[in-house]
């Protein structure tokens, strides 16, 4: 009597489409192969995102720390999500004006999270009008105006 159909529990066959079942329980692997987060995310899994600034603001600081943190707010250009992101570096807020076209990046919390003491901030301001923010900050480079 043969048969195709594996018979043992052992089986080839019988133990890839356990496992292929199994996998559904891990909360990670379900994650990823839906893209939950992909869909959830501003930036759509993408590392960084262009967009035209809003208004400046100030953040207040978690817990043990004072002091107002400066952010401005974004409407992203690719779905016209409005997000907020930090704009690090001494004096930077100087260099960024409403209505500049800004590219925004995680700031790299840990998995995704808020960075430091800064509350519901997940991105940083990189670039200004084309040019990075760190070198209108040393004074290497002039903002263009527009």
């Amino acid at each position: 009597m043969v048969t195709k159909s594996p018979r043992g529990e052992y089986a080839a066959r019988v133990l890839k489409r356990k496992r292929k079942k199994q996998r559904w329980a891990d909360t990670e692997y379900r994650r990823r192969i839906l893209r939950l987060d992909e869909k959830v995310d501003p930036l759509e899994g993408a590392p960084q995102a262009s967009g035209i600034v809003l208004e400046k603001v100030g953040i207040e600081a978690r817990k043990p720390c004072s002091g107002l943190r400066k952010a401005v707010r974004v409407k992203l250009k690719k779905n016209g999500k409005v997000v907020t992101a930090f704009a690090p570096g001494d004096g930077a807020l100087l260099y960024i004006d409403e209505h500049d076209e800004v590219i925004i990046e995680r700031i790299g919390g840990s998995q995704g999270r808020a960075m430091g003491d800064i509350p519901g901030v997940k991105f940083r301001v990189v670039k200004v009008n084309g040019i990075a923010l760190e070198e209108l900050i040393t004074g290497r480079k002039q903002k263009e105006r527009r």
